[in-house]
């Protein structure tokens, strides 16, 4: 029943982390346009937390060097 519950939990984190990052990957193609594929394995590697930061940070990116700087810091 334990393990059972941990699965479940350890489930919606996953799914929730998936829906991060594809929300994110499709604002940041509408804002900057193609993500290059360097640049989006750096994005699926980031925690929940990091993808609600970078959510919020890139409605002010103008540009991909804003980005590749945000990933950087």
């Amino acid at each position: 029943q334990e393990g059972r519950q941990e699965g479940r939990q350890e489930g919606r984190q996953e799914g929730r982390q998936e829906e991060g990052v594809s929300l994110v990957l499709r604002l940041l193609a509408r804002r900057i346009g193609p993500i290059a594929p360097d640049i989006e394995v750096q994005i699926r590697a980031l925690s929940l937390p990091q993808l609600e930061a970078l959510g919020e940070a890139l409605l002010d990116f103008s540009s991909v060097s804003d980005l590749t700087s945000w990933l950087q810091s």
